[in-house]
């Protein structure tokens, strides 16, 4: 791997986020600057912590940084899940998503076991 691009995470989640701002411009206007500001910044926030991760010098640092992106992940899933509640988001586009963010945690799972050599 000659850089966190070669990532099949990061690629993906970068196509995660690309599928959430798509879908976004559908929410209630009234969410702009709730749900939908907040699930951006979740979105985006995973391949970047990935990215800047594999920029530091540091095992260690490289793992916190994929263990944020995670976090930001598992918040990502329940904003899906709260928007399909208050009906913002149908169930197929729900499921496409979802199922695409469970594929990118156990990506960053099995990224951050082999780096800590569990």
């Amino acid at each position: 791997m000659k850089t966190y691009r070669d990532l099949q995470a990061w690629q993906k989640s970068m196509t995660l986020v690309t599928e959430i701002y798509k879908i976004l411009k559908s929410f209630p206007k009234d969410e702009i600057y709730g749900l939908t500001s907040q699930m951006k910044r979740c979105a985006i926030s995973i391949p970047s912590n990935m990215a800047e991760g594999y920029g530091r010098n540091s095992t260690n640092e490289y793992i916190h940084f994929l263990r944020i992106a995670t976090g930001s992940l598992y918040e990502l899933q329940t904003q899906l899940e709260i928007s399909t509640n208050l009906n913002y988001l149908d169930k197929d586009s729900f499921d496409k998503l979802y199922e695409s963010s469970r594929e990118i945690e156990r990506m960053l799972s099995s990224l951050i076991r082999k780096l800590s050599g569990k």
